[in-house]
């Protein structure tokens, strides 16, 4: 790993690659936790110490698995978990809740999973638009007055609600989707947090595994989520081959693989707008984690740079089913 520790906002000091802890959840498919657990104790071992779940993840269970890490290794972990959404990514979601009553109950609820007395980053996972985002900051500002949580994260919010919770506590990092085919963020939230000292941790860096050229979205299992997301279609994922075969190619230049390509643009990208972006790539397998690894040391020219760009303008389909569901839409 070439960087130790990159600085979100806060001051929170995290590993410069992230784990995302959905993968190890049956979202994909059938998962078996005694590898899940392996996967997560190479992810610490290989250095990638960010640890990024959420209270609905596998119903609860992704906690309970990463509460098993931390039992042996807590001091060694950056820990980020999230509340709001109710429901599972498996069977869908039948609210969003924001209140600060269900906030002190998930925030409990999360760390008696966990195993731990406080969860280092503690993200609102959806907007509530029932709830005024600074109702929502104030009670989560409560829970780091109380030391249950170090400091506080925000997905899929716009910069004006961004803007908003700033302006009642800090905020260590925005969560969104952002990668080559998801660039919706680069035109309000990105500059926002830039100026606002906020890091950004993108989810899904590798497009939900479409860039790296090893998803058939025409094959995906009955119980994949991704079947819901209208770019995943068959139409759509047969237009957006081509940003694949971009990314593809510039591997091919680099000796690289597309997945390390992929993340190494995020990097790039957080460079050239001035803000820390930790991407959080999730895999349950151990050798991904030591090629996403890869990508820390991979330079991308200009005319690359260019290349992978033109290939995310092509992008057909919206990256979530329902428009109001992600920054995008309330834009």
């Amino acid at each position: 790993m070439t960087a130790s520790t990159v600085l979100l906002g806060d001051g929170l000091a995290v590993s410069p690659l992230g784990f995302g802890g959905m993968a190890l959840t049956p979202v994909y498919g059938e998962v078996d936790p005694a590898e899940a657990l392996k996967t997560l104790h190479h992810a610490v071992d290989a250095g990638v110490s960010f640890i990024d779940t959420a209270d609905i993840y596998g119903g609860g269970s992704n906690e309970e698995l990463i509460a098993q890490l931390l039992k042996e290794r807590r001091d060694e972990v950056q820990l980020a978990t999230k509340f709001g959404l109710v429901g599972t990514p498996a069977d869908g979601y039948t609210d969003i809740r924001n209140d600060a009553a269900y906030i002190r109950q998930a925030v409990d609820r999360s760390l008696q999973r966990l195993g731990t007395d406080v969860i280092d980053l503690y993200y609102m996972h959806r907007r509530d638009l029932r709830v005024p985002i600074v109702e929502t900051v104030e009670a989560l500002a409560e829970l780091a007055q109380q030391g249950k949580v170090r400091h506080l994260g925000l997905s899929e919010v716009t910069a004006q609600e961004l803007e908003e919770a700033t302006a009642v506590h800090p905020i260590a990092a925005v969560q969104s989707e952002w990668s080559i085919w998801s660039r919706d963020v680069e035109r309000n939230v990105v500059p926002a947090a830039a100026a606002l000292g906020v890091g950004f941790v993108p989810y899904s860096p590798l497009g939900r595994g479409f860039l790296t050229g090893t998803v058939d979205a025409a094959n995906l299992g009955s119980n994949d989520f991704r079947r819901r997301i209208p770019r995943f279609a068959p139409d759509a994922a047969s237009s957006n081959q081509a940003v694949v075969s971009a990314v593809q190619s510039v591997a091919g230049e680099l000796g690289a693989t597309p997945a390390q390509v992929a993340l190494a643009w995020l990097l790039a990208q957080g460079k050239r707008l001035g803000l820390p972006v930790v991407p959080i790539p999730g895999t349950r397998k151990r050798h991904r984690i030591d090629e996403n690894l890869g990508a820390l040391a991979l330079e991308l020219s200009p005319p690359q740079l260019e290349v992978l760009g033109a290939a995310s303008d092509a992008v057909v389909g919206s990256r979530s089913a329902d428009p109001n569901w992600v920054s995008q839409g309330r834009e």
